[in-house]
């Protein structure tokens, strides 16, 4: 038995006690759904679907979140940085596990150097910043023109057109590309350090109030934001297969890709 699957039971063992004693009642029998993905095609209307989303890869942490979503059997997009992804050989292995798994996982773009640190260089210069996510396309040969901004919540689809002043200048350079610029409806934030600010429990509860007041940019679409490296540490890991299991609990939510996510200019397919 592998590191992974020893530390897995005891991950599963740790989280049927805690719901057991804290979010159900001691008396209620949970359950857990074995598969909530939703399959490729046409979406149902009356279904809830969350997008998990992952940022940053590939980086330490990476492999947790890959492990995690195969574990519990849920789909993930993965927003990749081209940079990450070509300057090693590991970095690359964690790419390819992504790819090999397509009714699983979905790899995006998320840029090539994300911004170098420099967020103001970077959207001031939006001719630029087009040709790094360019550039990313082709190191990450990305089967689709989803992208995400660096550090930024912008959106634009065929439905969806929310950006800040700052970066409205590339967004409109990206529309014209081809790309479909993608944010989030809610991000579990992290410290200084890397590590997840609120808990799993608390997640649940802004998930579930999104949805109950309508407040997502797509009714019953919910985009979440998450960071590899937020998910290095083992207890960490913990509270992400924790916060997986609250949502499939009762199958009130499907899980879905980012490419099945309503309004995509370019159904996701790569054009470059």
């Amino acid at each position: 038995m592998s590191i992974w699957s020893v530390f897995y039971l005891i991950i599963q063992c740790l989280i049927a006690w805690h719901m057991q004693i804290g979010v159900e009642d001691a008396s209620q029998q949970v359950v857990l759904v074995a598969n909530g993905n939703h399959q490729k095609g046409q979406l149902d209307s009356n279904a809830k679907y969350i997008y998990l989303s992952f940022d940053d890869g590939p980086l330490f942490g990476t492999s947790s979140c890959i492990d995690v979503c195969e574990q519990e059997k849920v789909k993930a997009t993965f927003f990749q940085i081209g940079l990450h992804q070509s300057r090693s050989e590991w970095g690359k292995r964690l790419y390819q596990r992504i790819l090999d798994q397509p009714n699983l996982f979905l790899l995006t773009n998320h840029s090539f150097s994300h911004t170098y640190g420099d967020y103001l260089k970077f959207y001031h210069e939006p001719d630029s910043a087009l040709a790094d996510f360019k550039q990313a396309a082709q190191v990450l040969n990305t089967k689709n023109n989803i992208v995400r901004l660096p550090g930024n919540n912008g959106w634009s689809t065929a439905t969806i057109h929310s950006t800040s002043k700052l970066v409205r200048p590339l967004v409109h350079k990206l529309d014209s590309a081809g790309f479909d610029v993608v944010g989030w409806d809610v991000e579990w934030r992290f410290t200084k350090t890397g590590r997840p600010i609120q808990s799993a429990e608390k997640m649940l509860r802004m998930v579930d109030s999104m949805f109950q007041y309508n407040e997502n940019r797509t009714k019953n679409h919910l985009v979440l934001l998450m960071h590899d490296h937020m998910f290095r540490k083992p207890d960490d890991s913990v509270k992400l297969v924790q916060f997986i299991q609250y949502l499939k609990y009762g199958n009130k939510y499907q899980f879905a890709l980012l490419n099945q996510y309503p309004g995509l200019k370019n159904q996701g397919i790569n054009n470059f």
